[in-house]
């Protein structure tokens, strides 16, 4: 039932879709704030995810279970899996969809910004940069910009020394 209410909420263009999309959210998914923003066309197949205050999903985005921290923003065509091991497929006298799997509540940090067409199948730090069309297949941790499939750290946000000193005139 949630992902059919979730799919037809996805339909609902403009303002009205994304006040109708975050009052659901907030009743149906545990935790989840009412000040949020969920796209058009974008669906959340689990009823476990938690979507923290001030995040911005964008349009025809497919968010599986997770954990969005405050303030995060996701491009358009983002896709959160749950987890790496959806489907088993070890054993090839089976099909795959009768092998099951496991799903994982995968947790994005607050303060981070996901590019538009990136995959997330591990853990985001906060304050981290996900790069538009990076595969995350492992963990990230805090203030990385990741980049690439697999995506791989590319810098960091934050220096070693505190933002402001340097290069200052000491007047």
């Amino acid at each position: 039932m949630f992902q059919s209410v979730s799919q037809l909420l996805s339909l609902v263009p403009g303002k009205p879709g994304i006040y109708l999309r975050a009052s659901f959210y907030s009743l149906a998914c545990p935790d989840t704030s009412s000040e949020i923003s969920i796209g058009f066309l974008t669906v959340l197949s689990h009823w476990d995810t938690t979507i923290e205050r001030g995040v911005y999903v964008g349009p025809q985005c497919n968010i599986g279970k997770c954990s969005i921290g405050e303030n995060t923003l996701l491009g358009s065509g983002v896709h959160v899996l749950s987890g790496s091991k959806q489907h088993e497929f070890n054993d090839p006298q089976r099909l795959i969809q009768e092998q099951g799997g496991t799903f994982t509540k995968i947790r994005i940090g607050r303060d981070c910004w996901l590019g538009n067409t990136s995959v997330v199948m591990s853990d985001i730090g906060d304050h981290s940069i996900v790069a538009a069309g990076a595969v995350v297949t492992r963990e990230t941790p805090p203030g990385c910009i990741v980049a690439g499939n697999p995506a791989k750290k590319v810098r960091s946000r934050f220096s070693e020394q505190p933002s402001g000193t340097q290069g200052e005139n000491a007047n």
